[in-house]
């Protein structure tokens, strides 16, 4: 089992930056894919990004190309996403999740583990 533990969450006012991280426990996190999602009050869990096994894909949502970028630090067992140009539609809370394949993808029925999130807050 993987567990997630995600950090870098905060207070920011819109056009600013913030990178969240997310440490995983189990050494399986080099084989698989990771993803990045948000969920804001009264909506579904979102997905932003995910990155493959060995960082040579990466996969965005629209909603976030070009400002976002996902990473990931196999040595370290890390993963993160540096979120640029903050408006106040991207406040929720941030999930990382770890895939069951080495391929990320978008789909919420493909990652198996999750974190227990960070508030993202970004004010007008």
């Amino acid at each position: 089992q993987v567990q997630l533990a995600e950090s870098g969450g905060g207070l920011v006012q819109a056009g600013g930056s913030l990178t969240l991280s997310c440490a995983a426990s189990a050494r399986t996190f080099r084989g698989v894919a990771m993803g990045w999602f948000r969920q804001a009050p009264g909506k579904e869990r979102e997905f932003l990004a995910a990155i493959s096994a060995t960082a040579t894909t990466t996969f965005y949502a629209d909603s976030v190309k070009g400002r976002f970028t996902i990473s990931r630090d196999n040595d370290k067992n890390t993963v993160q996403l540096q979120m640029n140009n903050l408006s106040p539609d991207d406040t929720a809370v941030y999930y990382c999740a770890s895939s069951k394949f080495a391929i990320g993808r978008a789909a919420r029925a493909d990652y198996e583990f999750w974190g227990q999130g960070t508030q993202v807050t970004v004010s007008s």
